[in-house]
């Protein structure tokens, strides 16, 4: 017997009485049937809802052959009445995302000759997939349309067409269809057969946002937020930017234009510095003149001023040049032999006496270590190279 789905009569019916069919074990509890529901079995891209029957939690619900299967942590009396209950913030929240994903794909669809051809409502966010390609300028235009639809608050209308009134009818579908055909319409924006849940008006959607549109197969996939996971993203946005614009000592209207000077800055600062360090390692290089093979204990710097510093010291000194730049415990290191000599075997015993972990060749290797300051230069004596700089 298929079950009475209560969640079409009614979407805002948070509790109802059901009495119980079946009560199968199933993996991590059992899996039960009632004469009638309001929970939403996942289907159509929107997840299951979850909730409490009989004082037990449902943690999944879906549907075969048009009956609908609560998966409960807890055994449920076969043939008793219960009260069911469904968690109505999620419920809500699944309504808000999947009617401003309908109003949406209408107009994109609409405005750009394309079709949806995928949905997923994820626990974060939505995305959609069109079978053309769109541009950022289209979809904020669709956006901003979409928004304009939610403003106006039509009222949402959910019909079941006489198959003669179907066929007339212009309404987007994923696939073909047969039965009974659910159809689900914002006035203005979107006409579509859907078996989801849904706002009773448009205004109730709140606010759409797109956060990003990205190629996908043969056209695009969009990310975006409805109703209350919109507001909340907007408002972090807002939060970081006023912080931003704190650290920056400007309004947050003025954050952008702040970070472009500083990055401006940031980035001659660090031309100078490299120029800078070119010049300081040419000096330490002039010191290491014919010195042949040498070890270099530096402090703290970026893995690729080490490469920089061996390498020149290797030119000027004319054998292998080891720096490890660091302090504490904590070390990076490149070695580079100026003739391109077989290295390999210099680096994995420095490895594993010091707990390290790096390659490379051609004469040339870099990575890092975690041992005491005197432990390099110990192993480097070992292996005929005294310390530069100890």
């Amino acid at each position: 017997m298929e079950t009475e789905k209560l969640y079409y009569q009614d979407p805002y019916q948070t509790t109802f009485t059901a009495r119980v069919l079946t009560c199968e074990p199933s993996k991590g509890g059992c899996l039960v049937t009632l004469d009638r529901t309001a929970f939403y079995p996942e289907g159509g891209g929107q997840p299951a809802d979850h909730g409490v029957l009989g004082g037990v939690t449902v943690t999944d619900v879906h549907e075969k052959d048009g009956v609908i299967f609560h998966a409960c942590d807890k055994v449920v009396e076969p043939g008793s009445t219960v009260e069911g209950s469904i968690d109505w913030t999620r419920r809500f929240d699944h309504m808000q995302q999947h009617s401003g994903e309908h109003i949406l794909s209408g107009l994109l669809c609409s405005l750009y000759d394309c079709s949806n051809v995928g949905f997923h409502l994820g626990a974060d966010t939505v995305t959609i997939d069109y079978d053309r390609e769109l541009t950022w300028e289209q979809v904020l235009e669709a956006e901003r349309q979409a928004n304009e639809a939610i403003w106006r608050d039509t009222p949402a209308e959910i019909t079941f067409p006489a198959p003669d009134a179907l066929a007339q009818l212009d309404y987007r579908s994923k696939k073909e269809l047969t039965g009974q055909v659910r159809i689900v319409s914002f006035p203005g924006a979107d006409c579509c057969a859907c078996c989801g849940t849904h706002v009773r008006r448009a205004g109730e959607v709140g606010l759409i946002k797109v956060l990003s549109c990205q190629k996908f197969r043969e056209g695009v996939r969009l990310e975006i937020l409805c109703g209350q996971r919109a507001y909340r993203y907007l408002s972090r946005i807002y939060e970081q930017d006023h912080a931003v614009a704190r650290l920056l000592s400007v309004k947050p209207q003025d954050a952008f234009a702040a970070v472009e000077r500083q990055n401006a800055e940031l980035t001659a600062a660090k031309l100078r510095m490299t120029e800078l360090e070119d010049r300081l390692f040419a000096l330490r290089a002039q010191s290491l003149a014919g010195r042949g093979d040498v070890l270099l204990l530096e402090p703290p710097m970026r893995p690729d001023g080490a490469r920089k510093l061996a390498d020149t010291a290797a030119r000027a000194a004319g054998g292998l040049a080891a720096v490890f730049a660091g302090e504490r415990d904590s070390y990076v290191y490149a070695l580079v032999h100026a003739g391109g000599a077989d290295i390999s075997p210099l680096v994995k015993r420095l490895n594993s006496a010091l707990s390290g972990r790096g390659g490379g060749r051609n004469g040339f290797a870099q990575g890092s270590v975690q041992a005491d300051r005197s432990a390099i230069p110990d192993f480097f004596h070992k292996e005929g190279i005294e310390c530069s700089t100890c």
